[in-house]
Parts: C-alpha cells; structure tokens; sequence
C-alpha cells in the first residue's frame, strides 16, 4: 500500500489527514475514519491501514489541527469539550474531511462511508445526520447522543453501530434513544451490542477500569468482521 499525509484546511484550522492507499490502479472504495478523543493517534492510523489492505482508501481524519494527539484523559477531554459543546463546529470539521477526500483522484467517489471510535463514532455519525451524501457509517463504542438546536436533516447512509451493552458513557436508555431517533427518521439501521463489554473495546492501549475503557478481544473481532460485511453490501 501507499501511505501518505495530507494537509487540508477547514477555515483557518489546518488539518493533516493520513491516508493508505490499497494496491489498486482503479478508482477505490473511501472509507473516512474518524479518531477517538485522543485525536489522530497512532491507532487511527492503524486502521487507516488496515482498511487499506480491505482494497479501500483509508482516510484517517483530522478532528483538532495539525495532527494534534492528547498526551491524558484530562488534555483529551479538553480537546473534545469543544466538538461535544458545539455540534454544528463538529459537523463543520468533518465535512471538511470529507470535501477534501472527495478530492482524491484515486476514490470512487460514488462509494464513500465513514467510521469512527468512541467520540470518532459520534463524528461519523453526525456525519450522517447532516444528511452528506455517503453509502454508510459505522460506530465503534461510539457516543450516541444526537444533536440539540440542529436542523434535522435526511439521513441518506446506512447505519451499523458497534456497542458494548456495559458501556458507562452510552447506557442503555442512550441506545434505546438512538434506535428510536433512526427509526423516526427512517433510516436503514442496525445495533450490534456486545455483552459484558464496556467502552473503548478495539483499544487494547485505552485501558481505564475506572472510566469503564476496557479491551475485549472477542468484540474487536466480532465488531471487525461485522464493518467488513456492512462495507461488502454497501460497496
């Protein structure tokens, strides 16, 4: 595969994408991934990657400028806040995202999707509620909450969220929310939740039993094989 950065601008922020390229001469497949709260880390990359080996461009996204990466929860949280507080900025940043890799001379533009971690997974998914024009988005232990004070607008993707049902920072009446707000705006949806696990269970480096962040390995695989399904069908 080819790797490669990428800088791009959403106002006067600049942002530094990473992006793999899969082995491939012909238009692929885009796959926009969205980091967890951290930024774009090490481990976003590593999908970036790993989508690329699936023969799709991974683009892993820029949330907070220049590539920036929290060095604690503390300076994460921080980093976050902003995005939480401001779902119109949020959309904003992603959308930036995906204009710039729309971009690629390299993708099929007529397949794109995306996917995010934990506050990635609510990026992706406000991707979707801002009604871009994109085949699917998939949430791992994402946060779920919808937007307040936003236009609702048409929810074109399908939608796969990845759930831990132990998951302190989306309980399970935060899901039930979620499932009714997609089934009110119609939407081609699914819910996979995983029992006895709990937050950020892709990362085996997030481990915080104090705020529910904990690796499960068989959900990462279970939570992986069911990403590559959902990309098969709507590729």
């Amino acid at each position: 595969m080819t790797i490669q950065t990428l800088n791009y601008q959403d106002g006067d922020t600049t942002l530094e994408a990473l992006i793999a390229f899969p082995e491939t001469s012909e238009p692929a497949p885009l796959v926009l991934i969205a980091p967890a709260w951290a930024g774009r880390d090490q481990f976003a990359c590593q999908k970036a990657e790993a989508i690329a080996k699936l023969g799709y461009i991974g683009f892993a996204l820029d949330m907070y400028g220049n590539a920036k990466v929290g060095k604690s929860n503390a300076e994460n949280s921080e980093l976050m806040s902003p995005f939480m507080h401001d779902r119109k900025l949020l959309r904003q940043r992603i959308t930036a995202a995906l204009n710039t890799a729309k971009n690629l001379q390299q993708a099929d533009t007529k397949k794109i999707a995306a996917m995010g971690f934990c506050f990635g997974g609510l990026c992706a998914l406000d991707l979707a509620r801002s009604g871009a024009d994109i085949l699917g988005v998939v949430s791992f232990h994402g946060l779920l909450s919808a937007p307040q004070n936003l236009p609702n607008e048409k929810i074109r993707a399908k939608i796969l969220a990845l759930h831990g049902f132990d998951d302190p920072m989306g309980p399970p009446q935060q899901v039930l929310a979620f499932a009714n707000e997609m089934t009110n705006s119609k939407v081609d949806w699914q819910i996979h939740a995983y029992g006895n696990t709990q937050h950020a269970f892709t990362n085996p480096q997030a481990h915080d039993e104090k705020l529910g962040l904990i690796y499960d390995k068989l959900a990462d695989s279970r939570s992986w094989q069911a990403m590559k399904n959902f990309f098969v069908e709507i590729f």
